[in-house]
């Protein structure tokens, strides 16, 4: 007797999801216990804030009590953790079911509030694992959107309050491209990035942003007899737009920006579609002048983007120091008008 293989993998999938929803509902129960306990403590301490260093003392006492019976995970730095739990997110239904508690203890060492309300929400709607978590908040993600955004956008668009209207709402200035592995000290040519970026799709997808798949790699394209060919095609749901990626391994040159507007004039014209919005074009590139993309492009020019990427984690300093910049262009710019 003939039996298909489908009904095994859908047990299979039923038995996994079940799982999976086991797991997130006993982590959550967890995570409620830890807050639970850091709000006793909290209140605890409040009976005892006349007394000198009586938290030391309260944290010290209380995992004297429990780690010889439940173990390490009451230690007193576990502890400390609960407290802080609780100081950070005090209102019991802004823990989200959806965050496992080793999420929430990378989450409360940010000592911005918008910060963590930004990283909450694309953890939320992107299903983001701990290790993407951890790397977006160590390449410095919600620095690098703040450079070209404002605040209230970058919460907004993290929320899905609103969708981007701009291309620079949702993609960075510098990419942070570590996890391809190359280091910063060789050269590279364009071939050996395009190679490295195909190899970590996944992760490159991720540095790029909500919406994005894959479509190409070196699209062919033929105008009366000459052949050129597009380094990188993607498409852009949220955006509704193809998004063309050229790879620069030098300091960009005014032939580059005109190179990639060819490109973009070509997609919006055989390529997109009636509904569909104008097609954005990047310049990954490894240095810019941003006065020769300035006054290459055209004023108010929003298909163009030039971002220059990096083989290696930027310190926040070094992202705070850009964003300073920024502010004070921008600033600079007010004034003049």
């Amino acid at each position: 007797m003939s039996i298909s293989r489908v009904i095994i993998n859908d047990i299979k999938s039923i038995i996994v999801e079940s799982k999976n929803n086991a797991i997130r509902t006993i982590d959550h129960h967890r995570t409620m216990m830890y807050w639970r306990i850091g709000k006793r403590i909290f209140e605890e301490e409040q009976e005892g804030k006349d007394r000198a260093d009586y938290g030391k003392f309260l944290t010290k006492y209380i995992s004297e009590e429990l780690e010889p019976e439940y173990g390490t995970g009451f230690s007193k730095r576990q502890i400390e953790i609960f407290r802080q739990f609780y100081r950070v997110f005090p209102i019991a239904n802004t823990v989200y079911s959806q965050l496992s508690w080793s999420q929430y203890k990378i989450l409360i060492r940010l000592d911005n509030p918008d910060k963590i309300d930004f990283y909450i929400a694309e953890t939320v709607k992107n299903n983001w694992t701990v290790r993407q978590l951890e790397r977006q908040i160590y390449s410095s993600l919600y620095e690098r959107l703040l450079i070209s955004n404002n605040k209230e956008g970058v919460l907004a668009v993290a929320r899905n309050e609103k969708l981007p209207s701009d291309a620079k709402e949702i993609i960075k200035d510098p990419m942070i491209l570590e996890f391809l592995g190359l280091k910063k000290e060789n050269s590279y040519y364009e071939k050996d990035l395009e190679n490295a970026i195909i190899t970590h799709l996944q992760d490159f997808l991720l540095e790029l942003g909500n919406g994005f798949s894959f479509v190409a790699r070196q699209k062919r394209i033929h105008l009366e007899g000459d052949e050129f060919f597009v380094d990188l095609v993607f498409y852009n749901r949220l955006l509704q737009c193809f998004v063309i990626i050229e790879i620069k391994t030098h300091k960009l040159t005014h032939q580059d920006i005109g190179q990639l507007q060819m490109y973009v004039n070509y997609y919006d014209r055989k390529e997109k579609l009636p509904h569909e919005n104008p097609t954005i074009g990047i310049l990954l590139c490894a240095d810019k002048n941003d006065a020769v993309v300035k006054f290459t492009l055209p004023e108010g020019e929003k298909q163009i983007i030039a971002s220059q990427y990096q083989l290696y984690l930027p310190t926040e300093k070094q992202l705070l120091e850009e964003l300073n910049k920024e502010l004070e262009s921008f600033e600079d710019k007010q004034n003049e008008s």
